[in-house]
C-alpha cells in the first residue's frame, strides 16, 4: 500500500489539531495548514513519536490562489494527496443586528470560501490520478437554525449546497474521488474562547458536547469508509424530523427557548472596551490546542463510542420515527383479521 498524505486545515487547534494526531497514529504523513505559524510547529512537534513526515504551511484559507500554490508543494515536498480535510473556521455569534457586516462577510471567507477553494486545491490535484477523499465539516441537524448562529448557519448551509452541486460532477467523470460532509454537534475547541461574541452574554453549548476527538474519530471513519456524510449522534433524528416536517413547530420552540439555552453566567466581553481579544480577522496569540473550556464527553476508543449516523442509516431511521408517529396519531391503522368462530 502506498504511503498517505493528508492536508488538514486548521490543523493548529480544535477538530484540525486533535484529526492530525489520529491521522499520525494511521501513519498518514500530514501537511499542516493553518494562520498561525507558532501553533503549527506546536502541532508538528507532537506527531514526532509517530515517526511520520510533516511539513508546517502557514496559510489563509480564504486565499484561493495560496491555497493551489501550497497544494503543488505539498505534493513536492510528500507526495501524491490522498485525503484533504477542510476544517479551518470562525465564528461570530450574535443577534442579526448585532453582528457587523464585516462579520458575516469574514465568516463566509473562512468558513464557506475556505473550504471551497479547499476542495477546488484538493479536486485540481486529484483528478491527475482519478482518486482522492475531501472531507468538509458541516452542522448536525440539531444545530441548523438556532438563533444568535445566522452567521455560522449561513455558512454551513453554503457548504452543504456546494457539495451537493460538485459530487455529481465528479461523478459524471468516473473519477473515485469521494467528498465527505461530517455533521457535528457542539465540540468543546477553543472556539469559545475566541469567537467573536455580540450576544451580549457568555455562551454555552447546548445539548451533548463532545471532545474533539470524537470529530476525528468521526472524519476518520468517514475516511477509510467512504461516505457521502456522517453525523455524529443519535440525537439530531427528531431535530431533523422537526426541520423536514413541522418547520413552524421548531421556530416556535427556538423563538421561546434558543437564546435562553445559550446563555451562560456573566456578560460577554467586547474587544472595543476590553482588552478581549478574538479570531475573526487575525490569529490570537497562545498556547491553544485542540480543547476547549468546557466538560465534554470524551472519545473512549475500547468503551462505547458516539453514534455516527451516515445518510443512508439516519434516513432509515428517520422513516421509522415517522411511521411510528403516524401510527400512533392513527394514520395508520394496523391490519384486521377476522376472528374465527
Amino acid at each position: 500500500m502506498p504511503q498517505q498524505v493528508a492536508v488538514v486545515t486548521g490543523a493548529g487547534s480544535g477538530i484540525g489539531r486533535a484529526t492530525i494526531r489520529l491521522l499520525a497514529e494511521y501513519g498518514f504523513d500530514i501537511a499542516l495548514m493553518g494562520r498561525d505559524a507558532k501553533r503549527l510547529k506546536a502541532a508538528a512537534t507532537e506527531l514526532k513519536p509517530s515517526n511520520v513526515r510533516t511539513l508546517v504551511m502557514p496559510v489563509d484559507v480564504a486565499d484561493g490562489e495560496a491555497l493551489e500554490a501550497a497544494a503543488d508543494r505539498v505534493e513536492e515536498k510528500l507526495g501524491a494527496i490522498t485525503v484533504w480535510i477542510n476544517a479551518a473556521g470562525v465564528s461570530a455569534t450574535g443577534p442579526v443586528l448585532s453582528l457587523e457586516a464585516a462579520a458575516y462577510a469574514q465568516v463566509m471567507r473562512v468558513n464557506y470560501l475556505g473550504a471551497v477553494n479547499g476542495t477546488r486545491a484538493a479536486l485540481r490535484v486529484m483528478r491527475r490520478r482519478g482518486e482522492g477523499q475531501i472531507v468538509n465539516i458541516g452542522l448536525a441537524p440539531r444545530l441548523r437554525g438556532l438563533p444568535l448562529q445566522s452567521a455560522n448557519n449561513g455558512a454551513h448551509a453554503g457548504l452543504n449546497a456546494f457539495c451537493d452541486c460538485v459530487r455529481p460532477e465528479i461523478q459524471a467523470l468516473s473519477d473515485r474521488i469521494t467528498l465527505t460532509m461530517v455533521n457535528l454537534p457542539w465540540i468543546n475547541t477553543p472556539r469559545w474562547t475566541w469567537g467573536r461574541n455580540r450576544s451580549g452574554h457568555q455562551l454555552k453549548p447546548i445539548g451533548p458536547i463532545y471532545e474533539p476527538e470524537v470529530a476525528a474519530h468521526a472524519i476518520t471513519r468517514a475516511i477509510f469508509s467512504r461516505q457521502r456524510d456522517v453525523t455524529v449522534g443519535a440525537s439530531s433524528i427528531i431535530p431533523q424530523f422537526l426541520s423536514t416536517f413541522l418547520p413552524q413547530v421548531r421556530d416556535a420552540f427556538h423563538a421561546c427557548r434558543g437564546v435562553a439555552r445559550q446563555r451562560g453566567l456573566g456578560k460577554a466581553h467586547h474587544p472595543a472596551e476590553t482588552s478581549h481579544e478574538d479570531n475573526l480577522e487575525q490569529s490570537v496569540e497562545g498556547a491553544f490546542a485542540a480543547r476547549g473550556p468546557h466538560e465534554a464527553q470524551p472519545f473512549r476508543p475500547r468503551g462505547r463510542k458516539p453514534v455516527l449516523l451516515t445518510h443512508r442509516l439516519r434516513y432509515i431511521l428517520g422513516t421509522i420515527v415517522t411511521l411510528a408517529l403516524f401510527y400512533a396519531f392513527g394514520y395508520v391503522a394496523p391490519p384486521r383479521f377476522p376472528r374465527k368462530k
